[in-house]
């Protein structure tokens, strides 16, 4: 192996990829060096390389520890604890809140960082160290609590720093994470629904769906037909722009929710307005918008309706709050802390506003936001849902956003710079995809204690009742694509999945709240199988389920995997009647889409559509037009083990308009699309709650929940 790839190796930077079981790619040097120039490594020359490596290998022979160590409660401390050199005194630090506290956090191994001598603390010797003993977890103490390894047992649940001195005086400071051993499990077999809640308008919306449209989809799905959750895309707060990026999946912040979803009515200084006849205008102006889109097919104008809501907004900042509201303000602002401040200090300073004038409008803005999600989940809650809303968390930010242009956890940013996250060429798509989204560094979260990801799952789960994880891979390994590189000349990037998972199960833990992962395409192997053990479920989507290691028929259900949320379709593929139908092919060959001739497009895809009826037809299913079809395609997901089982809301109703169509930008309207009907005419929230098909299709699904359970021996989360 060359000096690169050695050094390649020590970073988690992959020199060879795997685009088919059977085929291994070589990953061009000029990628390679160009990643590690990201990590900090320095490739100009020969000659910096093999310095850089030296340097890298001394280090990882001489470290006492990693930055980052996991115990799993219940298990064995952490191998690394074990194999300190005799003589070391250790002491844990438990941290308050679960946050980093202090400069020493995250320091590099095996230097001497000043830590206080082993003597002033009487710290333990690393070979008292034994298994831990069973005890009780709790949530970590207030104030931080110090405890060691020698007889205490297994520590606290929660975010830890541990400090080590060996004899030879080297120190380390590291993080340990303890975490229990699987995430909260799925309660008995549910169903839900699946929706872009931008989609959504009821006949109280200002020109697309919010947080009180929300609020009414989880009563109605709840109480009518006995759903146990309902999905959306991210609420993320969004880079504002003219026009805004629409899609939900390039978020300026995700630790934070755009406050365009707010119903405005729903808040309390609405009541007290004084300028009554300004709210009532803008109010009239937000119902312009709403039947432009209804009634004359107008696109989702995200940019009109903030113009609106901000407007009115700005009214009801001004309405004195009563002082249980302030003090409930207070409180939310110090809980948030510097990060809330310096997401709003930008927010002012991307509206070209004064950040010392305008910055707590925009912390206010945040307060009201989190608000309203949590109402939404109360009232999912109330309707009888078992799980609630489930949020959707994106994969990453926008490379100008909040998150990204911010460095809240240290003095240096923790994203890259200058590479962008990707997928490598697949069956799926031979070009590879290029997301324009900057990679976390996993170098500076480890010696954060992966401070931003711990702050990013506490803000989300706030709210939720699962947590859905966009390309859940992530958490283990991304493709990295350098400036200027198309995406088939990336590489992969290693992150400490374990760590990682760990802090995600904590969290969830935390919340009381499930877990799914979006695990579609390119899987390394053993993720799948990781993520199950803790409890995290998957994703199967029914065209992709398939005898893959056998003929590649579709797979019988009683085959799938339990750990699972089973669904026919999602956002980023054709609604279901739209796939029975063909029309998917062509609309993507009027866009130029098509790699392939139509005419073998549409051959395939007929027979691949083919192949699930005859599936249905054999199991005594109907499939004799086309809302019957739908129904039996949902019908057989029920006779899988999945224990949770979502309902695309456009196929309810026979919407065939993708809400993404990828491989676009603007030739296609993604994102902007309300629900309609099988002829295309845009539904009201009122109208879909009162459509026989969609109260058919629901019922049906619900009834077959109701008799029918999972597989004895199928295993939950």
């Amino acid at each position: 192996m060359d000096d690169l790839a050695r050094l390649a190796a020590l970073y988690g930077v992959a020199t060879t990829y795997q685009p088919a079981e059977d085929v291994t790619l070589r990953v061009p040097e000029a990628t390679v060096a160009a990643v590690l120039r990201q990590l900090g490594v320095n490739t100009d020359t020969p000659e910096s390389v093999r310095a850089d490596l030296a340097a890298a290998e001394h280090d990882a022979a001489h470290r006492l520890l990693p930055r980052v160590l996991v115990w799993w409660a219940g298990s064995r401390p952490p191998v690394e604890l074990g194999t300190l050199p005799p003589g070391t005194r250790t002491l844990l630090e438990a941290e308050e809140g679960g946050l980093p506290q202090g400069e020493g956090h995250g320091l590099p191994q095996g230097e001497d960082h000043g830590l206080p001598r082993a003597e002033d603390h009487g710290l333990p010797q690393a070979e008292d160290h034994g298994p831990p003993q069973a005890a009780g977890r709790t949530a970590p103490q207030e104030p931080p609590v110090a405890w060691s390894a020698a007889g205490a047992g297994e520590p606290p649940l929660g975010v830890h720093r541990i400090h080590a001195q060996a004899p030879d005086g080297r120190t380390a400071t590291a993080t340990l994470i303890v975490a229990p051993d699987r995430a909260p499990a799925a309660p008995e077999r549910t169903h839900g629904l699946l929706v872009q809640l931008y989609s959504v308008l009821s006949e109280r919306s200002w020109g697309m769906g919010d947080l009180g449209d929300l609020a009414e989809l989880a009563r109605w799905a709840g109480r009518v037909h006995g759903a146990g959750f309902v999905q959306v895309n991210p609420l993320h707060a969004a880079v504002p722009g003219t026009p805004t990026d629409p899609s939900p999946y390039r978020p300026s912040s995700r630790r934070f929710p755009d406050p365009v979803h707010l119903r405005i009515e729903d808040v309390p200084e609405y009541a007290d307005c004084p300028d009554r006849a300004a709210l009532a205008e803008l109010a009239d102006r937000g119902a312009q918008l709403r039947r432009e889109v209804l009634e004359k097919g107008a696109l989702i104008d995200r940019d009109a309706v903030w113009s609106l809501k901000q407007a009115a907004l700005e009214l009801l900042y001004a309405v004195p709050r009563s002082p249980e509201r302030e003090a409930a303000y207070r409180e939310f602002r110090a809980a948030q802390g510097e990060e809330l401040d310096r997401h709003a200090v930008w927010c002012a300073g991307h509206a070209g506003e004064d950040p010392k004038v305008r910055a707590d409008f925009h912390r206010w803005l945040v307060w009201l936001t989190d608000a309203q999600l949590a109402a939404a989940q109360r009232a999912a809650k109330e309707a009888g849902m078992a799980v609630g809303i489930v949020h959707d968390l994106a994969v990453g930010v926008h490379p100008e956003g909040s998150d990204a242009t911010g460095a809240p956890f240290g003095a240096v940013p923790h994203y890259a710079r200058g590479v962008c996250v990707g997928a490598p060429p697949d069956a799926f798509n031979a070009r590879g995809q290029d997301w324009g989204l900057p990679p976390w560094r996993p170098d500076r979260l480890a010696a954060t204690g992966y401070a931003p990801l711990r702050a990013l799952l506490r803000g989300v789960f706030r709210y939720a009742g699962a947590l859905r994880i966009d390309h859940v891979m992530g958490l283990f390994r991304l493709w990295w694509i350098p400036e200027g590189a198309p995406p088939a000349e990336g590489a992969y990037v290693s992150y400490d999945g374990e760590a990682m998972l760990a802090l995600l199960v904590l969290e969830a833990h935390r919340a009381g709240a499930l877990v799914i992962g979006e695990d579609l395409g390119t899987v390394q192997p053993g993720v799948r199988q990781a993520l199950a053990r803790r409890g995290v479920l998957g994703t199967s989507v029914l065209w992709f389920e398939r005898d893959w290691g056998g003929d590649g028929e579709p797979l019988e259900a009683e085959r799938w995997r339990a750990d699972c949320l089973a669904t026919v379709t999602t956002h980023d593929l054709p609604p279901t009647a739209a796939k029975l139908a063909g029309s998917h092919v062509e609309l993507r060959d009027r866009l130029g889409l098509l790699t392939r001739p139509a005419e073998r497009e549409r051959a395939e895809d007929a027979a691949d559509t083919a192949r699930w009826l005859d599936v249905l037809e054999d199991l005594g299913l109907d499939t004799k037009g086309e809302e019957a079809a739908v129904r039996s395609l949902y019908g057989f997901l029920l006779r899988t083990p999945a224990r949770l089982v979502g309902v695309w809301l456009p196929d309810a109703v026979g919407d065939r308009r993708p809400q993404n169509l990828p491989g676009t930008w603007d030739q296609y309207p993604n994102w902007r699309l309300p629900v309609a009907d099988a002829e295309g005419r845009p539904l009201t929230l009122e109208a879909l709650a009162a459509s026989p098909r969609a109260n058919a299709l629901l019922g049906a699904v619900r009834g077959a929940v109701g008799t029918r359970t999972a597989p004895p021996g199928a295993r939950g989360v």
